[in-house]
């Protein structure tokens, strides 16, 4: 799974003639739409992603070396572009980061994530494809925090990751299972980001 893992993404250069970011797309999709539908990941095979999106199996293989592989990019593409905080404010930002989860991107892909959670919980190398595919997003809002406590805006003993998961934990049970129906949509991460400030605040 490391070897898949790392080799994703940009790192990854594909043999043979120039990819198709037409076929990328539809390959992509193709297996979202597998796991939206209730499919396992072991269910899952090259021949269905292949047939779904309208290509050969050689295509998939020019650009992905393994299922597992396939797999992580695909995850990863349900995330989009790494969000980019503008440094002026450790709340704006948090409310900005805590935004970019609950796009409507992010409701499109939802029940793809529902599905998959309970996969996280009974392979642990799957787990770890979706820690390698989040940690950069993680780490966008850890950067955050830690910009805070040293410019003198959050507690110089905060706890960062514990602040990280009091922060992104309530806001994806909220977007993926509307946990608590009582909790108002509208201004929601201000709402979040404003109560973990009221403890973590200097």
């Amino acid at each position: 799974m490391t070897t898949a893992v790392n080799e994703t993404g940009q790192d990854r250069k594909a043999p043979g003639r120039p990819r198709s970011a037409q076929a990328d797309e539809a390959i992509l999709d193709a297996v979202l739409e597998l796991l939206g539908a209730g499919h396992s990941v072991a269910a899952i095979s090259i021949e269905a992603v292949a047939a779904k999106a309208g290509v050969g199996k050689a295509t998939i293989y020019r650009r992905w070396p393994n299922k597992e592989a396939l797999i992580v990019d695909a995850v990863a593409s349900m995330k989009g572009p790494l969000p980019e905080p503008t440094g002026q404010s450790v709340r704006d930002d948090l409310v900005m980061l805590v935004k970019a989860n609950r796009t409507g991107r992010a409701r499109r892909y939802g029940q793809v994530t529902v599905c998959l959670m309970p996969e996280f919980v009974k392979d642990e190398n799957l787990h770890s494809m979706y820690q390698a595919v989040i940690e950069p997003r993680r780490d966008v809002m850890r950067q955050v925090l830690r910009r805070g406590v040293e410019g003198g805006e959050l507690r110089a003993d905060l706890n960062i990751e514990l602040t990280l998961l009091m922060i992104s934990g309530p806001s994806m049970m909220q977007s993926l299972l509307h946990w608590n129906p009582a909790v108002q949509e509208e201004g929601f991460a201000e709402s979040l980001v404003d109560s973990v400030l009221r403890g973590a605040a200097a």
